[in-house]
């Protein structure tokens, strides 16, 4: 299924706009990346199935003679005499219909996301963000100033990674500014915007503490990264 697009070409070039107005004002190389989702959760989706297959298995264990009877009225056949072998078959069976029919509604992704408990999104973000700051800014200025803005919008979460020597001199809480000046604006479905207030806010954060040379030159274009 492909991922749905969240700018267009005018709002890509808006936000390059912003990251180059944000680093003519500090040494920091400033990276952005809106991802559609930060891990596919098969293990996510696995691990209900695999919860609705058992509690079927519990339901039979616990009322055994309510589920033979429900199913012996729905084949019509009253006088049936269940073997091991049948009784087997049957809970083999409903807990196979079970795992599979809660797998294939996680298809439907509103869902699927929704089962997702925040914590382990918010884990995955993080891993997802961090990897990508590895990838797209780390080590890529001289100075070891990079910042990574990363928003990923199934999860509806955000982050912010910055690389050694700013993370030496700026709290981690300062963060927070830059997070709340996107946050706002994207939950309103104004993500460019967002985007473009994030780099502003972290351009005045960075800059202070790291301003910018004159003869300071990114080694790779601004630009936003879609993934």
């Amino acid at each position: 299924m492909p991922s749905p697009t969240y700018l267009t070409e005018q709002d890509h070039v808006q936000i390059s706009a912003a990251v180059t107005q944000a680093e003519l004002q500090s040494a920091g190389e400033i990276v952005t990346i809106l991802a559609d989702r930060s891990d596919g959760y098969t293990d996510i989706a696995l691990a209900w199935a695999a919860l609705a297959a058992l509690l079927a298995l519990s339901a039979l264990a616990i009322a055994p003679d309510f589920y033979i009877g429900l199913y012996d009225r729905l084949i019509a056949d009253w006088g049936h005499q269940w073997s091991p072998r049948a009784l087997f078959t049957l809970a083999a069976g409903i807990a196979t219909l079970k795992f599979a029919a809660v797998l294939l509604i996680q298809f439907w992704q509103p869902l699927k996301f929704w089962l997702i408990p925040p914590p382990v999104k918010t884990a995955r973000v993080h891993e997802r963000a961090i990897r990508a700051f590895r990838i797209g800014a780390e080590r890529r200025t001289m100075g070891r100033t990079g910042v990574l803005i990363y928003l990923s919008m199934r999860e509806h979460r955000a982050e912010i990674v910055a690389d050694e020597a700013i993370a030496t001199k700026v709290d981690p809480e300062v963060w927070g500014e830059a997070m709340s000046a996107m946050l706002s604006h994207v939950r309103e479905g104004r993500i460019a915007e967002g985007m473009c207030a994030a780099v502003e806010k972290v351009g005045a954060i960075v800059a202070p503490h790291f301003p910018r040379a004159d003869d300071d030159i990114n080694e790779i274009p601004d630009r936003l990264i879609e993934v």
